[in-house]
């Protein structure tokens, strides 16, 4: 399983524009980070969205978005992970 986080986090982070991320557990344990992302947010990154999919809990997990000035983070949950990508949009 490990093999597998590990790629998947290569592959988002490959994408363009993409500046950091980081996988989490439900319970808010960080599995894996990489680039400008920190293992630190791992809890709070857990935390919304387990709260956020208590909005319309019959629907599918839900795609956050977070964005301020010149950084997108989206979050979103697939089985028992949650990632979240870092994106630059200053430019």
């Amino acid at each position: 399983m490990e093999r597998n986080l590990v790629k998947t986090l290569d592959d988002m982070y490959a994408k363009e524009g993409v500046v950091g991320c980081i996988l989490v557990d439900h319970s808010g344990l960080c599995l894996e980070v990489k680039g400008d992302a920190s293992s630190d947010s791992a809890g709070l990154i857990a935390a919304i969205s387990s709260l956020v999919a208590k909005l319309e809990p019959k629907s599918k997990a839900p795609i956050i978005s977070l964005q301020n000035d010149s950084r997108q983070c989206i979050i979103h949950r697939k089985g028992p992970v949650v990632g979240a990508i870092y994106k630059d949009i200053s430019t």
